[in-house]
């Protein structure tokens, strides 16, 4: 049976929806649906959290086993406190290396996904949403060019969340969190590429032998 690890913030946890509808759990569910038997995620997220707290988590945690596969979501806290690029780019690093470290140093077994653009949401009325869209670019550039210096997989998810936009399907009950309709276009895009990894990760194991 393999095993999935799930590192990040409210996008992960799944902050007003239930816990078996956040993009975890769903990919998961998908992944069964081919006939790969995946255990119920672990999750290590909380809504608010920013990647210094994420990493703080981590350590409070103390997870000693490694895991089949691992996902990252993590910074838009950090832009919505105004934290720096810089700074984000610093601990982004270290909490890849982490993850890669809980893959068991396999590196295209970790996959990061980008970060939502909250600033498309109703909750974002009274904001500046050009601002906040150039913010979360530069985050996700940052992180994608990290993610591709480690060899490990990046999944733009943001935009969807700006084409669903403001679309009560796609939002919860909050007006800013996804409701479980855009956790399922996540991890729709999410498990064929876990799918198609651990496939290959077994092909190869079955040559070697």
């Amino acid at each position: 049976m393999y095993t999935y690890l799930a590192l990040g913030d409210s996008y992960t946890i799944g902050e007003a929806v239930p816990m078996h509808e956040n993009f975890p759990h769903q990919a998961v569910e998908l992944l069964k649906q081919q006939n790969i038997d995946v255990a119920a995620p672990v999750i290590v997220a909380k809504t608010g959290w920013t990647t210094d707290e994420l990493a703080m988590a981590i350590r409070e945690h103390n997870i000693m086993e490694t895991f089949s596969f691992v996902t990252l979501l993590i910074g838009v806290n950090n832009q919505y406190r105004g934290r720096e690029l810089d700074n984000y780019k610093e601990e982004f690093i270290q909490l890849l290396d982490q993850a890669v470290g809980f893959a068991n140093d396999k590196r295209e077994h970790v996959f990061v996904l980008s970060i939502p653009d909250w600033g498309v949401t109703p909750f974002a009325d009274d904001r500046n949403r050009e601002e906040i869209a150039r913010e979360i670019d530069a985050y996700n550039k940052a992180a994608k060019e990290i993610t591709s210096h480690y060899k490990c997989h990046y999944l733009d998810i943001t935009e969807s969340t700006r084409h669903n936009r403001n679309n009560a399907l796609f939002l919860a009950e909050d007006k800013l969190h996804p409701s479980t309709k855009e956790y399922s276009v996540w991890a729709a895009k999410l498990a064929p590429i876990i799918a198609r990894t651990l496939k290959q990760a077994s092909t190869s194991a079955q040559a070697v032998k």
